[in-house]
């Protein structure tokens, strides 16, 4: 793959923060991939991301689905989301690249920010939706919108669809390689960085597949438990940026440091909060059999191979955490209905057979899961590109 398409930073006429825009590759002229904020965000961070897009939409291409994968794009601000002066530099923001966001560039939530809150700051930004460029690719605009508003509106226990269905999609990548080595999910541990949206939910799937959730990081420290802690206690017990309120641990809870999440007890670590949290340092720390990787790059790449040679099986962040992006797409363009129930039978069909692929091919050709994953996604580019054309 070549360089990306499109990349400009935008500084901030009022505090000076800067933000980015990566778009790696167009696909019918529009391009699919989140906006986060945090503190220290950079143009390289933001173009690895849209990179990561682009595989994570030819991972999902079925020729056979209503569902189209896009190209690859990222959005990113370097604030702090805790800031007071965060929403409005991300309404200042969105106004800035209104002009990409009604063309050719789809997003929503990431690492920082709330679905809900880039929504509010899109229509004060002058913005239909944040994913309005592909209004002109649906069948049935006004229906294909109606029924993603309505799988927003769905909620499980208190927990909306949305924030549900990439827990489930990362719960289902960790099941399918314990599936695939043999090991039963009773009595398998699993510590987890990151407690919002999609760590909490992958925790929430994990525990009611059988598996034990030994410990939890969030910004305050580690919460751990090596008989295993109460995920919907500490589900109930967060804040909207998933940090646990203390008062809700049990007697044998332990409050630990931050990073004690890397050399937990555990089979399974799910990284599932910022990225670069596993480096070339850290890793010696890990005993867990599998990284699964929730949030977006999380294991730097000099890192990966000290782990395989560990015997520690990296699963990419490209395949594990795609499934939120392809179910906006495959509730908007029809192969799936506002049902949570359908979603999560959807996500885990995909996820699964995604994840049986990858690995599959990395064990036949002698890789790492990532590499594979990469392959597929190469092997798959082009049939996309003579299907729809080349946008370059």
């Amino acid at each position: 793959m070549s360089g990306p398409l499109l990349s400009l930073t935008w500084t901030d006429h009022v505090t000076g923060r800067r933000g980015f825009l990566v778009v790696d590759r167009l696909v019918r002229g529009v391009a699919s991939g989140g906006l986060r904020m945090r503190p220290g965000c950079t143009l390289d961070e933001v173009a690895g991301l849209a990179r990561g897009m682009t595989v994570k939409e030819a991972l999902h291409y079925d020729p056979g689905s209503r569902y189209v994968p896009l190209g690859g794009a990222k959005g990113g601000i370097d604030c702090d989301p805790r800031d007071p002066e965060a929403y409005p530099l991300l309404v200042r923001y969105l106004r800035a690249m209104r002009p990409y966001v009604e063309g050719l560039w789809t997003t929503g939530e990431d690492l920082g920010l709330s679905q809900d809150l880039v929504d509010l700051a899109a229509a004060e930004a002058g913005l239909v939706s944040s994913i309005q460029a592909v209004y002109p690719l649906l069948d049935d605009e006004s229906e294909a919108r109606r029924r993603l508003a309505d799988a927003f509106a769905v909620e499980v226990d208190g927990i909306g669809l949305d924030e549900l269905v990439g827990g489930c999609g990362v719960a289902e990548a960790a099941l399918t390689a314990l599936d695939r080595a043999g090991l039963p999910y009773a009595g398998t541990r699993v510590a987890l960085q990151g407690f919002g949206t999609m760590g909490g939910a992958t925790a929430r799937f994990l525990t009611r597949a059988g598996l034990t959730i030994v410990a939890v990081a969030d910004i305050k420290g580690t919460i751990a438990n090596p008989a295993g802690l109460d995920v919907e206690a500490l589900l109930a017990a967060r804040d909207a940026h998933g940090t646990v309120d203390r008062s809700a641990l049990r007697p044998g809870d332990r409050d630990l440091p931050g990073d004690a999440w890397l050399s937990a007890d555990a089979e399974v670590l799910v990284p599932a909060a910022v990225s670069y949290a596993i480096d070339a340092g850290n890793q010696g720390r890990i005993t867990a059999r599998w990284v699964v990787e929730a949030a977006n790059m999380p294991v730097r790449p000099e890192a990966e191979p000290l782990l395989a040679a560990r015997g520690v099986t990296v699963l990419p962040d490209v395949v594990v955490n795609s499934g939120t992006n392809a179910w906006w797409w495959w509730t908007l363009f029809g192969d799936i209905g506002a049902d949570a129930e359908e979603a999560f039978a959807y996500t885990r069909r995909s996820m699964r057979a995604l994840v049986e692929l990858m690995l599959a091919r990395a064990r036949a050709e002698g890789t790492t899961p990532r590499a594979a994953a990469h392959a597929i996604a190469a092997d798959r580019l082009p049939v996309i590109a003579e299907r729809f054309g080349w946008y370059r």
